[in-house]
């Protein structure tokens, strides 16, 4: 299980190091893709194939279905932790959450988040204040 918060640099090369607790979990490998808002997702090879088989029994004839397999699928990368822990994240995946310096890496349950810094704050930042809303939202919902 992922939880918690961590900041980390990126390195010269994109590489980011993967905090130390959550090695051992992605030491048989992990997969990185665009995740919402835009920040990445980074998902255990187990749960990325839990995750895909779900998306594929999504209605093909259904635009949104369609558009959310391949911004998810179409965007995924492989990656392995190296020596130190670190993953290479791709350019394009770089450039869709805004990754420059700092990061982000927010454990949620069955994935990790990667998010740009400056756009963690300003998220986290709104949601704290609607938290309560959202907690009576979700209320319906058994939570």
């Amino acid at each position: 299980m992922f939880i918690g918060e961590y900041t980390h640099s990126l390195d010269t090369k994109a590489r980011l190091a993967i905090p130390a607790k959550f090695r051992d979990d992605l030491k048989s490998g992990a997969v990185v893709t665009r995740g919402l808002d835009n920040c990445l997702f980074l998902f255990t090879t187990k749960d990325w194939g839990l995750l895909v088989k779900k998306v594929s029994e999504l209605p093909l004839g259904q635009k949104d279905a369609r558009g959310f397999t391949r911004s998810l699928l179409g965007g995924a990368m492989e990656v392995k932790c190296d020596s130190l822990g670190r993953i290479l994240l791709p350019d394009y995946l770089k450039i869709y959450a805004g990754l420059e310096k700092k990061a982000v890496v927010v454990g949620v349950y069955n994935r990790l988040e990667i998010w740009d810094e400056t756009r963690w704050k300003a998220y986290s930042k709104q949601t704290e204040k609607q938290v309560e809303q959202m907690a009576e939202t979700i209320g319906d919902l058994g939570v």
